[in-house]
This record gives structure tokens, sequence and C-alpha cells, in this order.
């Protein structure tokens, strides 16, 4: 886990004053890092029955659609409003700072269907929960939620306490 810390780079004051941003580009611009990350997030669902792995836009799909491709099933974009071309499923919820939103197709996803959550970070969880909820008013069941970062002090993880959270790195 080390290798990951030292290829995970702050970023004071970004991107507001007071905020230290994890960022995350220098991990997956080394292979090594990359595939380790991919590798140490899908370990523990290697024996699991996962159907889809799905991540949220923007960095969630890029460790998301990795886990996916090495668990060899299908990745579901969960996506900002008005990026997905067909009939969507879509959760309103509240940030710390304002409001999101997140969409998904409908037909993405059903009964029977087992997801892995995956993201590069947990915050405040706001984002992952809603997340979650999208996941299951299509009908499917969160096996658990994956994230490679985790900001302890926000306490994120409380508000995922209905689901299994994994983090690789603790900040």
């Amino acid at each position: 886990m080390e290798k990951l810390r030292a290829a995970i780079r702050d970023i004071p004051d970004f991107p507001r004053p007071g905020i230290l941003f994890k960022d995350i580009t220098p991990l997956v611009k080394n292979p090594v890092t990359l595939r380790l990350a991919v590798h140490h997030l899908l370990h523990p669902y290697l024996d699991r029955e996962v159907t889809a792995v799905a991540g949220m836009e923007a960095r969630g799909f890029i460790f998301g659609s990795l886990v996916a491709w090495e668990l060899g099933v299908g990745f579901i974009p969960l996506r900002k409003p008005g990026k997905l071309p067909y009939d969507v499923q879509t959760i309103n919820y509240d940030l710390e700072y304002g409001s999101a939103a997140l969409e998904v197709h409908i037909d993405a996803l059903g009964s029977g269907d087992k997801v892995l959550l995956v993201d590069d970070l947990l915050a405040t969880g706001g984002t992952a929960k809603a997340s979650c909820e999208l996941v299951e008013a299509l009908g499917a069941e969160i096996v658990a939620c994956a994230f490679v970062v985790e900001l302890d002090e926000l306490k994120g993880r409380e508000k995922l306490e209905r689901y299994s959270v994994h983090s690789l790195l603790h900040y």
C-alpha cells in the first residue's frame, strides 16, 4: 500500500481554500501503481458473486471499468444529468456544498444483479450513498463499495453503514 500512497499527491487549496485534494493522476499514469490499485480493489470480491461493476462519473469510470474487466463482468456508468442518450433513472442528493444528481439507463441493471460499486474516493459519502440507492432503484443488489482512498475524518462510511465498504488507503 505504500507504493499507492506514494503515488498520490496532495494539492493544497483545491478546489477551494482549506481543501487538501488527493490527486490520483500520478497513480493512474504509472502502470505499476494502477495495476496494483485495481488488484487490491477487486481482490476481496474474487470469490463473491458480482454480475456488474458500477462507477460514478468521472474517476469511478477509471477504476470501475478496470475492475469490471478483471472480474469479467460489465461496467455500468453512473453519469451526471443529460449525458446518457436513453431513458434514465435519476437520483437527486445533497452535498455538503449544494446538491447534485446521477443518472443510469433504466435497463442497465435489474433484479438478480449483484453490483460492486467502485470509486476513487470516499469523502462525506453523499455520492456513494446516492449511487447505491440508484442501483437499488433498478432492483439490483449492492454487494459492496470499494474505494482507492477514504478520508476518515469526513465520516463517509457512516452513510454507507448498510453496505460492506473496502478502502485501500485511509487519510
